[in-house]
């Protein structure tokens, strides 16, 4: 640290100062104070110090004390709260395993994202499948924590997946309608398996997070979202939007193919039919992690680490 060691013992042999001594003192104070008046606080210790022992010391000092102590007040008048009850969960069927979804329809996720602009909020709500990228489906809410737009669209996914053979996954957030009754009752007699992501993991839903983001952008930047001044303008601009994404938009991910016409070349052959989903392997720990791992388990020994062992 660049002290002499004389220097060291001269410093650990120092008398405390005034200051050490008038912190000692108080600590010492405050807590005879407290082991009197057992059930208050630190604010109302500092008070009754300044009143009665004619001695300045601020809340926020009273405060660090406390800290310091590890003490509190032992009221038995604190509010009391029941434990939040958990909802049900439904697992986590995807993880990291996105780029093995090799079907249309096998995975769709579903998330909302908020338009605001002049006077408006609006909150939309879009279904997306996961392979082709397309938007299967969109409903418009105009007010702040409207479920139909999540049940409408849901509904859409349902009749659109009438006489589908295969199971479909519908991958969400834990938000509060889409662990909702009302909203899983609607595909109880369905081929649907719902699936969602961890607490707090919005890693968990990459497709939703990043297709959201280039949506909006494109709909102030492109498509003047901004400058509509009535809710049919906003539809109307959203609908448009919709139509051009699916049908005209190159999407990087899919080889800067439209949705639709990768889905076409899908279904009449054109693409390699892979088994890839079946065989995912599901695990929390993230893919660079295990890109480091595989990497460190594959790269050579040195000679002189061979020697050593």
């Amino acid at each position: 640290m660049g002290v002499s060691r004389s220097g060291y013992y001269k410093w650990k042999k120092r008398k405390p100062s005034e200051r050490d001594l008038n912190r000692e003192n108080m600590i010492a104070l405050v807590n005879a104070v407290h082991e009197e008046h057992k059930s208050h606080g630190y604010r109302w210790t500092a008070a009754f110090i300044r009143i009665n022992h004619q001695i300045e010391i601020s809340d926020n000092y009273a405060y660090k004390c406390f800290r310091y102590l590890g003490i509190t007040a032992e009221t038995k008048h604190k509010e009391h709260r029941q434990p939040r009850k958990e909802r049900d969960k439904y697992p986590n069927l995807i993880f990291s395993t996105w780029e093995t979804v090799d079907r249309p329809r096998q995975v769709i996720v579903s998330d909302m994202t908020s338009l605001k602009f002049w006077i408006y909020y609006f909150e939309v709500t879009f279904y997306f499948d996961v392979f082709t990228k397309e938007i299967l489906s969109w409903r418009l809410a105009e007010r702040r924590g409207s479920r139909e737009q999540y049940l409408g669209g849901l509904a859409d996914v349902v009749e659109m997946l009438k006489g589908c053979k295969e199971a479909t996954i519908i991958h969400t957030d834990q938000g509060s309608v889409y662990s909702s009754m009302a909203y899983n009752d609607l595909i109880k007699d369905s081929n649907i398996i719902r699936s969602m992501s961890r607490a707090g993991k919005p890693t968990d839903n990459p497709v939703n997070e990043a297709l959201n983001g280039w949506i909006k952008e494109e709909l102030f930047m492109d498509f003047k979202i901004d400058e509509c001044r009535s809710r049919d303008d906003v539809k109307n601009v959203l609908d448009r939007y919709v139509k051009f994404y699916n049908e005209q938009r190159p999407c990087y991910a899919i080889g800067y193919d439209t949705p639709v016409n990768y889905r076409k070349r899908y279904h009449k052959g054109e693409l390699e039919r892979k088994n890839t989903f079946a065989s995912r392997i599901l695990t929390e720990e993230p893919k660079f992690v295990q890109k480091r791992r595989k990497q460190a388990h594959s790269e050579p020994v040195s000679t002189s680490e061979k020697g050593k062992n």
